[in-house]
């Protein structure tokens, strides 16, 4: 929190705070074009930068987007006169885009956008009261005093407002700016009301919590853990939404804690709805495990991290806390209707979760990866191949030595899943390594293992071998073979690939040879039994 701002700060009756609020040069000159719009037309609209720019400005972070809510303008009819200000002065007129109401999208009123002073946009809107029916998280909305507007929103830290006419903040609720100093998640009014008119506000509480390490208040956690607040956010909230607040969470700075308080509240089954009968059935404690497992993921990321621009935090790093948390599920399967089997994991998010499907394929690809690199860990570590693993590399035909069997596994896995290696390596090894004397000593060597591991396969230039050229096509092979087509040239299209794999220098010409050979030896053998 800003400290030059926030203590002189103290609690009171008194809506208005005398809070210095450093602005941008930007900022200034955005909120002065509005200014002088009110002026030159005689409009008697109060200016207010609402919700989180102020919050965000208290705290000593740059807010990214403006939002303008007037007193006696909708949205729109202030657009217009501020185009009607900037054709008096010679300015590049703006077209106002008009944001229509979507409630499913948590847009409950009509909004503007527009371009001030040819550079950021700037939302405009009118302040509003709302009024909810049981049976729907979609008020009714009606203008509204700047009080009512604060006290309809969803946190206290977010119902702030920098009056632009008078350069102060305004504090409608009288704690608002008391609980940002605490790091304090509190509603504006009764929270359990507050969940049952919009449930999503549960989930938004969390996000803010994890977002700044702040505390949920008792009250708030009571009644985000009441039953009735849980079927409310079932019955009354898209799926679409839900999965975008888990999204935030699972992107921004704390995920882990954001799961922690969804598996507190009991809100896990419910954000993350499991298909009605699956295989093995569900158990309490799946929860927990989740949770415990995406912790580890994370401190272990963090551990190979180091400071250091890594895939796992970085450009890949929501599909390795999906891939994470959804581990200890990767063995449960439904039947769909058409009674195929679809694990559990791509259910939850492409249909509980509603994210992209190449996410759900994705992550179950990660889980089937990282089987296959526990197999690759034990060949490592032992030279002894177990499972699919053993049955891949022991081929008649192949034959390969005993010095290239951790190349060629780590080749044929890594070809497979392309550039998530690093992630399905990542959480196998979390698997492979699930107890030691301590956490601390478990992933030291977790990490230990992870590095060494990385090391090898980029050492041997197979990070990207599933771009490598075959050394044969596919018309080749057949001509090796004598064959026109069939289900065995796929087969041996693997086979070279592997022989490429155990043979890094190897020619074309060593490769059709090794295949006449291999083919003659099979022959031999076929008719001596």
């Amino acid at each position: 929190m800003a400290a030059d701002s926030l203590e002189q700060l103290q609690r009171g009756a008194e809506v208005v705070e005398t809070v210095v609020l450093e602005l941008t040069e930007e900022e200034e000159k955005i909120f002065q074009r509005l200014l002088d719009v009110v002026c030159h037309f005689h409009l008697g609209t109060t200016l207010r930068v609402a919700g989180g720019w102020v919050r965000d400005k208290l705290l000593g972070e740059q807010p990214a987007d403006i939002d303008i809510a007037l007193d006696n303008k909708t949205g729109l009819e202030f657009c217009v006169i501020l185009n009607e200000y900037n054709k008096l002065i010679g300015e590049k007129l703006e077209e106002p885009q008009v944001i229509q109401s979507n409630p499913d999208r948590s847009k409950h009123l009509e909004t503007a956008k527009m371009s001030v002073c040819s550079k950021k946009e700037i939302d405009f809107v009118n302040l509003r009261s709302e009024n909810y029916v049981e049976s729907s998280r979609i008020p009714t909305m009606k203008n509204g005093t700047a009080e009512q507007d604060a006290y309809r929103r969803d946190l206290t830290i977010n119902s702030l407002f920098y009056n632009i006419n008078d350069n102060c903040v305004e504090d409608f609720t009288r704690r608002g700016i008391d609980d940002l100093k605490k790091g304090l998640i509190v509603t504006p009014l009764d929270p359990k009301a507050t969940f049952l008119d919009d449930p999503l506000r549960v989930l938004r509480a969390i996000r803010f919590a994890t977002r700044f390490n702040f505390t949920l208040c008792d009250e708030l956690k009571e009644a985000a853990s009441d039953e009735k607040v849980k079927l409310k956010l079932c019955c009354k909230i898209s799926r679409e939404r839900v999965g975008e607040e888990i999204n935030h969470m699972m992107s921004g700075r704390r995920p882990v804690e954001a799961m922690s308080y969804i598996c507190y509240l009991g809100l896990f089954y419910v954000a993350f709805a499991f298909p009605e009968k699956s295989n093995p059935p569900i158990f309490d404690n799946y929860d927990r495990h989740c949770v415990l497992h995406i912790e580890a993921a994370w401190n272990f990321a963090i551990s190979v991290h180091n400071g250091v621009s890594h895939p796992l935090l970085d450009e890949q790093r929501q599909l390795y806390l999906y891939s994470a948390l959804f581990f200890p599920l990767r063995k449960m399967f439904y039947l769909d209707r058409k009674s195929k089997k679809i694990e559990v994991t791509r259910y939850i998010v492409k249909e509980s979760l509603k994210l992209p499907a190449c996410l759900a394929k994705s992550v179950v690809g990660i889980h089937a990866a990282s089987g296959k690199f526990a197999e690759f860990l034990l060949l490592f570590e032992s030279n002894v191949a177990s499972g699919t693993l053993k049955e891949e590399l022991e081929d008649v035909y192949l034959d390969l030595p005993t010095d290239t069997l951790n190349r060629v596994c780590a080749g044929v896995i890594l070809a497979e899943i392309k550039d998530f290696w690093r992630v399905a390596l990542a959480i196998s090894i979390l698997s492979y390594y699930p107890e030691a004397e301590n956490a601390l000593s478990q992933q030291d060597r977790s990490k230990e293992k992870y590095m060494e591991v990385e090391h090898f396969i980029t050492d041997l230039g197979l990070n990207e071998v599933w771009n490598w050229k075959p050394l044969l096509k596919g018309e080749t092979i057949m001509a090796v073979m004598q064959r026109s087509g069939g289900p065995e040239i796929g087969e041996w299209k693997k086979r070279v690939f592997r022989w490429q794999l155990a043979h890094p220098k190897g020619t074309v010409d060593d490769c059709i040879d090794w295949m006449k050979q291999s083919q003659s030896k099979c022959r031999k053998l076929e008719s001596s039994i």
